[in-house]
């Protein structure tokens, strides 16, 4: 169907659902019967009559109904609701692509969050090529995708809802036959089927070799391909706007990075050996997707020498080919591609991979690292584009080129992540072996800074292979260890950051510095560090503290001149999820605006550039919500082209499951970039009334979320009964505990189960819990112009929009009769 002769833009949509429904509710009676079926849609009825006209009745009848269910009924009634669902959310991921590309076919203006709306946007604000230029050569942008627990769903199931989506979008965009209708409808209702006679839930424990697994399909699904698509298409947009762009080669600025592998923070299960099997299993598909290019490559470039002419450099990459069939003897690419290709498979011998399914033509030497395996390909490149084949140079040698360049012979950085408290005892270990100090754990902050520092001026080592260490030091060791044999089979982009969390003070960090020269991986002497330091700072005590830790640490010499050689550039996480927990949504929303303000302050007087990752959730109650305009609403200078997110859990496979959303995802990211950093760097600092109107309203808020979760008596107990965190907990989700410690403290519980449980039980209590106690309380303190304040906060100034927005979004999401079932469950 034409969007553009469709007055109902969503007729599609729903048409799908009904579609999609109609082949569950078919499959439903096929496999468990008419009873079974009649019941689904009994309780379907039932629901929307409650829900939609608010009947009481309604409501009675369907609370009799579900309580009449055995237990066999009720795990197929859930089973049919949850597909329903999932199914629907793929109707619509679709019809979001539907409505993209009716955008695009009717030649609209570009829209938010496209690099043609931001460029659009600089041409009109006069930004210079020069400075657009800059901007691409200093970005640093990147989704980090993490193992958090909150993807329920299977690889199995994820897999088979591709392949739905696949054959629906088949059914939007291609004229088929009354024949090809038929056979896509059997195969959707296969998929369905399928999906249907798959089990929901893994029946064994996630391990962290599994989680990598998972995350290497989206490099398949999504990034191996549209990352060098997104590159090519902003190439071309930048020539199109200005011939002074054409042939400019845009910086690798747009990378993925992960903690798959490296995330070990209370996660015991994350080993030196899991780190070198993660990244083995990454640089393995790289690999296998490099050979499979340059093999389609060569069967595409048959150019014979006697019609056409080639590069010195081209002649002598081709010579050096072992390729000698007779066959090829005039076809000097396909003898250098045959050489490309058994270089290639040469490296992932020497790195230890399983041979290539199809066998180099010859011998040759591996590759001493992916520059040159670059270098090779734009000999191919440069060759056919000067000598009239450019057009044959665009296409999948343009797009292995920036594969390689991108991803390199490791596929994405792994960071390291531990909590502060094991980096204290380990250092505290490493003090008293070496007969250093015999007391560390019990110095006062001063003191530990000054015996570390002193540690910074000299090139000894603390550690000795001749010593016995305790299991958890002598694990710690290793995994460094490992990493600086990463840097050397890989490079040093495998393993480039170091995660610090519940960093609350400048030894923190310190404390990582000298565990990563006890492994060679900083060298004070030369004033070289490897690995990026990078703090994180998660609770509403510690972002409030951000500003005057980094200054501190910043003051510091020994620290100072390791900064020199990274490019005077500092990392600073932020926590989005724990500082939620701790001091509620609009708390933790105020604390992390507040934190960045500082920490830019702070930089700027130390002449070093700001970069943030946001560890941000999937859900508004972590830190979730629509990634462009949290972007756009952080304060001046603190995006400055550089910005780090990480992407958890389900939010992986939402964004990055399906190609064309992928792209669009990642087209965000850079587009909401760009115009943070060169639209609005020194937009004027919101009024002061705002910020006086925010600290009251979150100071009032504050107190409410603090006194529920935390002072208010048997709330603890409420939580564990109404909801179903006990479930949630032992699901096989996740290779990391639900808690930190074995305890049932709210305060020890981690804030992803935490969230989960209000979730599932519809009361989304992180979201918006203390907003409107903070507003009443505000406007009563306030009665002739609070309100009018407010609305001129909302109108003026994007943070505060957003904040607002993000509620909304929980708000409409939140249940109330759902979570008055769920609190029924409470005993008292």
């Amino acid at each position: 169907m034409d969007l553009r002769e469709t007055a109902d833009k969503d007729l599609p949509l729903r048409d799908d659902i009904r579609f999609l429904g109609r082949i569950l509710g078919d499959t439903v009676r096929s496999q468990e019967g008419e009873p079974v079926f009649a019941i689904v849609e009994h309780i379907r009825r039932t629901s929307i009559r409650f829900h939609r006209d608010e009947d009481e009745a309604a409501r009675h009848e369907l609370e009799g109904t579900l309580n009449g269910l055995s237990d066999g009924q009720s795990i197929q009634i859930i089973r049919a609701f949850s597909y329903f669902s999932q199914l629907a959310n793929i109707a619509e991921d679709q019809h979001h692509i539907r409505r993209t590309r009716a955008h695009a076919l009717a030649a609209s203006a570009p829209r938010e969050g496209t690099m043609a709306h931001a460029l659009t946007r600089a041409r009109d604000a006069a930004i210079s090529r020069s400075k657009l230029e800059n901007f691409f050569t200093n970005a640093i942008i990147c989704p980090v995708l993490t193992a958090h627990p909150t993807e329920v769903r299977r690889k199995s199931t994820i897999d088979r809802e591709m392949e739905v989506a696949h054959l629906l979008a088949e059914r939007d965009r291609v004229r088929l036959t009354p024949e090809e209708t038929a056979a896509n409808e059997e195969a959707l209702r296969c998929a369905v089927l399928t999906l249907w006679q798959t089990s929901m839930l893994r029946g064994s424990r996630v391990k962290v070799t599994d989680e990598v697994a998972n995350g290497l399909s989206y490099y398949d699904y999504t990034f191996l391909r549209e990352l060098p698509r997104f590159y090519a298409a902003l190439e071309d947009q930048l020539a199109s706007t200005d011939p002074a762009w054409d042939g400019f080669e845009l910086p690798s600025f747009l990378r993925v990075g992960s903690w798959i592998g490296g995330d070990r923070d209370g996660n015991p299960f994350v080993t030196a050996e899991v780190l070198r099997q993660s990244l083995g299993m990454q640089s393995e598909r790289a690999l296998k997707f490099y050979l499979d290019e340059v093999h389609l490559l060569g069967g595409e470039l048959s150019l014979d020498a006697r019609l056409i002419t080639v590069s010195n450099q081209l002649k002598d990459l081709a010579e050096r080919s072992p390729d000698r069939s007779p066959h090829r003897r005039n076809e000097p690419y396909r003898l250098a591609v045959s050489g490309i290709y058994a270089r290639l498979a040469a490296t992932a011998r020497a790195f230890g991979q399983a041979e290539a399914s199809r066998h180099a033509i010859g011998e040759a030497p591996p590759y001493a690292g992916a520059a040159e395996f670059v270098a090779e390909l734009g000999i191919l490149y440069r060759s056919l584009t000067t000598n009239g084949s450019a057009m044959l140079a665009r296409s999948r040698l343009r797009s292995l080129r920036r594969a390689a360049n991108t991803f390199g012979f490791y596929l994405a950085g792994i960071d390291l992540r531990q909590n502060s408290e094991v980096h204290e005892r380990t250092v505290g270990e490493l003090f008293e072996m070496a007969c250093t100090a015999s007391n560390y754990a019990v110095l006062p902050e001063a003191a530990r800074i000054s015996l570390l520092r002193e540690e910074f001026k000299t090139a000894r080592l603390l550690s000795s292979p001749f010593l016995r260490y305790s299991a958890e030091t002598a694990s710690e060791l290793t995994i460094l260890r490992e990493a600086a044999d990463a840097h050397r089979r890989y490079g040093k982009a495998a393993v480039p950051n170091y995660v610090i969390s519940k960093t609350n003070g400048v030894s923190d960090i310190l404390e990582v510095g000298l565990l990563l020269k006890e492994a060679g991986l900083l060298r004070p002497r030369d004033h070289e560090l490897d690995v990026n330091i990078v703090p994180l700072f998660e609770t509403i005590a510690d972002l409030r503290n951000c500003g005057s830790i980094m200054d501190e640490l910043l003051a510091i010499p020994e620290y100072f001149c390791l900064l020199e050689g990274r490019d005077r550039a500092q990392e600073v996480m932020l926590g989005y999820s724990d500082s939620n927990k701790d001091g509620g949504f609009l708390t933790s929303g105020w604390e992390l605006y507040k934190a960045e303000i500082a920490l830019i302050d702070t930089f700027r007087r130390h002449g070093i550039t700001l970069r943030l990752f946001h560890g941000r959730g999937g859900s508004v109650g972590r830190g979730g919500g629509p990634s462009y305009q949290a972007i756009l609403a952080q304060p001046s200078g603190a995006v400055q082209g550089q910005i780090r997110i990480t992407e958890q859990g389900e939010v992986i496979a939402a964004k990055y499951s399906q190609s064309d959303v992928g792209r669009r995802n990642l087209e965000i990211l850079a587009a909401a970039s760009l115009e943070a950093t060169l639209l609005q760097p020194d937009q004027a600092a919101p009024l002061e009334k705002y910020f006086t109107a925010m600290e009251e309203l979150s100071t009032y808020a504050y107190r409410a979320y603090r006194n529920l979760v935390y002072e208010t008596a048997g709330f603890d107990r409420y939580f564990w009964e109404s909801t179903v965190i006990g479930e949630i907990a032992n699901l096989n989700i996740g290779s990391r505990p639900a808690s930190r410690k074995n305890s049932t403290r709210l305060e020890d519980l981690r804030a992803i189960p935490w969230v989960f449980g209000w979730s599932q039980c519809r009361l989304m209590l992180p979201g918006w819990y203390g907003f409107g106690t903070a507003v009443k309380a505000w406007l009563a303190a306030r009665p002739q112009d609070g309100m009018k304040i407010l609305r001129e906060m909302y109108r003026e100034w994007p943070f505060f929009q957003t904040l607002l927005s993000n509620m909304d979004m929980v708000l409409a999401k939140t249940n109330i009769a759902i979570a008055s079932r769920y609190a029924e469950l409470v005993e008292d």
